[in-house]
């Protein structure tokens, strides 16, 4: 895929990272939005949601190991080494209004790469998004399945409806992803909250109404993770709402971006 304007620059000026790709053409956007996969996915997902902005905004995808550019790197499986890695990757790109996003393992990457970033930095991300995920603090009782032999992961992993049943019926791509999915599943069951300090920006959270494995409640508990506004949208849809395309998710979701780091909202230009 060629390069967009602005990784061009970004690879001129030597600050090019296999961990970021840049999606605005735009050569000085002026917010960014960073993308943090799921559990088992690639940022890749997000693509598409690039024309759902205009070029002033830098949809910014976040590859972690494992996938995508970065297949030939090991997925990490815990969670705070990750967290570590990505944050002296993104320092450089956080020089513009930025937000962070991510859905179920994604979103509680970017809530400890906000609360590192914030730590550091003073100010930190204008706002934080995250998607089918129980607050950091919600108690996380769940069994740990990423050790189970293949059939019985495979079984839990069919569960949780976000892998296409195309997919188990060919082992050879089972066999390519099954590692990934071992060592992100690990990462998620072997993450363990430490209290501190709520983030100072604002946090929406975007919860499906039959998800059943992040409750409504779990979803307005995020309140206690900042000191400023939390706002919590329900949506038709199970765990893996985000992918469905409703116009009420998309709607929502372009206003709320516009409105939180782009101030005012820029015009949309075709």
């Amino acid at each position: 895929m060629p390069s967009t304007s602005l990784e061009h620059d970004i690879r001129q000026h030597g600050l090019e990272s296999d961990w970021f790709e840049h999606l605005s053409r735009s050569r000085t956007p002026l917010s960014r939005l960073f993308c943090f996969p799921y559990a088992g996915g690639s940022a890749d997902v997000y693509r598409n949601w690039a024309g759902w902005f205009p070029q002033q905004l830098d949809l910014c995808l976040v590859h972690l190991p494992g996938r995508g550019r970065n297949m030939n790197k090991r997925a990490f499986c815990r969670l705070i080494p990750l967290v570590a890695e990505i944050v002296g990757h993104i320092s450089l790109l956080t020089d513009i209004p930025y937000a962070l996003y991510g859905h179920s393992m994604g979103a509680l990457l970017s809530f400890e790469v906000a609360r590192v970033l914030s730590s550091r930095q003073g100010s930190g991300p204008k706002h934080l998004f995250v998607s089918g995920c129980r607050a950091p603090q919600y108690p996380r009782d769940d069994p740990k399945t990423f050790n189970l032999p293949r059939d019985a992961f495979l079984a839990e992993l069919k569960k949780l409806n976000g892998t296409p049943e195309e997919v188990f019926a060919h082992a050879e791509l089972i066999d390519l992803l099954i590692d990934l999915l071992r060592a992100d599943f690990e990462l998620v069951q072997t993450y363990e909250y430490h209290p501190g300090a709520p983030l100072s920006c604002p946090i929406t959270v975007y919860g499906g109404m039959g998800d059943e494995h992040v409750s409504a409640e779990a979803c307005h508990l995020w309140k206690k993770q900042t000191s400023a506004n939390c706002t919590v949208r329900m949506f038709r849809g199970n765990h893996f709402f985000i992918r469905n395309g409703e116009p009420e998710f998309v709607n929502a979701f372009r206003k709320d971006i516009l409105g939180a780091i782009c101030d005012p909202p820029p015009i949309r230009t075709t």
